[in-house]
């Protein structure tokens, strides 16, 4: 890097948060030596609010602030789980890099260390996400999932304090935080595909900063960013928000993308489920035909329930 060598990240305060804002900014030092970086906590609505947010929600509720410290300078850049992040960006913003991703996969926690199948027969799993939801209600019915809020120290908690019997969070958080006192499960996608953007982690820079982007290209994982580009891009054609009972997920062989996809109302009676492929150039179209396509097959229909469903102040 040439000019002055210090950067300003933006973050949240959560432990997740801060794992990962330090990973980051542990890997610029190493890249670029003498560099350095402050670390800079920043408050969301996501973080403060109390209410249980729903399938119409698509506001970047645990982004917005940090993007608005962004855009008026107060940091250099920001380090985000990109499952959080809209797939619609301020304008003068843009990812920088996206690390290589994680296992993205959801795991179900128990202190029984029980597998997903293994759960007995109306259990109540905590879930926040109507996504999860539906894919764990179409495969298991007989099961009760209940909604949970809080960091993943406070829901682990509220599980061993016997609040619900299972719940189900991401592996790459669980694994990130090194939290070995409740098992965890891995579920495989075939029941349950991860969300858009899940296990990876992005950079968010400001487009006409090319110093702090230049810093931040050494960290791109390219395989990674073309399958979170071709997710990000079905459920930006979608429309359904990041918290909608949709998700799109992709694999990378041999310069192929494959984009697996599923759209269900949030108590997983009605699951559309489509694929598409295409090579790794044409990520992005892969996402958005995959995302026309179901459209005309009925997800239209059942986002707009799913939305009526939690209210548009949900």
């Amino acid at each position: 890097m040439s000019g002055a060598q210090r950067l300003i990240l933006g973050t949240r305060g959560s432990p997740l948060a801060l794992w990962q804002a330090r990973h980051v900014a542990s890997r610029l030092r190493a890249a670029h030596p003498g560099l350095e970086v402050e670390e800079r906590i920043i408050k969301t609505e996501g973080d403060v609010s109390t209410k249980q947010f729903g399938a119409s929600t698509n506001k970047g509720v645990f982004v917005k602030e940090i993007e608005d410290a962004l855009l008026d300078g107060r940091v250099d850049l920001a380090v985000h789980s990109l499952k959080d992040l809209p797939t619609e960006l301020p304008e003068r913003l843009t990812i920088a890099a996206v690390l290589e991703r994680h296992d993205p996969r959801d795991g179900v926690l128990s202190l029984a260390g029980w597998t997903f199948d293994e759960l007995p027969e109306g259990t109540p799993v905590a879930t926040g996400s109507f996504r999860r939801r539906c894919q764990l209600l179409e495969r298991r019915p007989d099961l009760r999932v209940v909604p949970v809020r809080g960091n993943v120290d406070t829901r682990i908690r509220k599980l061993r304090e016997g609040q619900f019997g299972a719940m189900v969070l991401a592996l790459a958080g669980v694994e990130r935080l090194g939290l070995r006192e409740v098992p965890i499960r891995p579920i495989p996608e075939d029941v349950c595909l991860p969300a858009v953007g899940q296990g990876a982690v992005a950079i968010e820079a400001r487009a006409d900063d090319g110093r702090t982007l230049a810093a931040c290209v050494v960290l791109d994982h390219a395989d990674t960013h073309v399958r979170v580009r071709a997710e990000r891009a079905f459920l930006a054609r979608l429309g359904g928000g990041c918290l909608a009972p949709a998700t799109g997920f992709a694999t990378l062989h041999d310069g192929v993308v494959l984009v697996r996809a599923v759209v269900g109302d949030p108590e997983g009676r009605t699951v559309l489920r489509d694929r598409e492929s295409g090579v790794r150039d044409r990520a992005r179209g892969v996402g958005e035909s995959l995302a026309a396509r179901m459209l005309a097959a009925g997800a239209e229909r059942l986002l707009r329930e799913a939305r009526d469903a939690a209210g548009e102040d949900a």
